[in-house]
């Protein structure tokens, strides 16, 4: 049984909770099947919203699909939510992904 498989069946035993879904949108990711970690991770952010790095990995899965406009709003709540736990490094990496997206929008 797979990493996934034993997150999906996590989830299908109703243990859902912003953690096990950025596990599965990690794992998805990796596994580049992007739309199914795209719909994770946006659980992931709304089930908890302050969750920094959920808010990063879900801009880097919009930006991989091309969706720069939405990775940017991402990356601008992430960074929100990076400094106000005071999260520095989260904050900074989320900033230089900001940027790339903003570019690749271009603007």
């Amino acid at each position: 049984m797979s990493i996934l498989d034993n997150l999906e069946a996590m989830l299908k035993r109703g243990r859902d909770s912003a953690l096990l879904r950025y596990s599965l949108g990690a794992e998805y990711l990796k596994a580049d099947e992007t739309a199914q970690a795209l719909g994770h991770l946006a659980e992931a952010v709304r089930l908890d919203p302050g969750y920094s790095a959920a808010w990063k990995l879900y801009g880097k899965a919009l930006s991989a699909t091309a969706r720069h406009a939405d990775a940017i709003a991402a990356f601008e709540r992430g960074i929100e939510v990076a400094e106000s736990k005071g999260d520095v490094q989260a904050a900074k990496e989320m900033k230089v992904f900001l940027k790339r997206a903003q570019r690749a929008l271009g603007g």
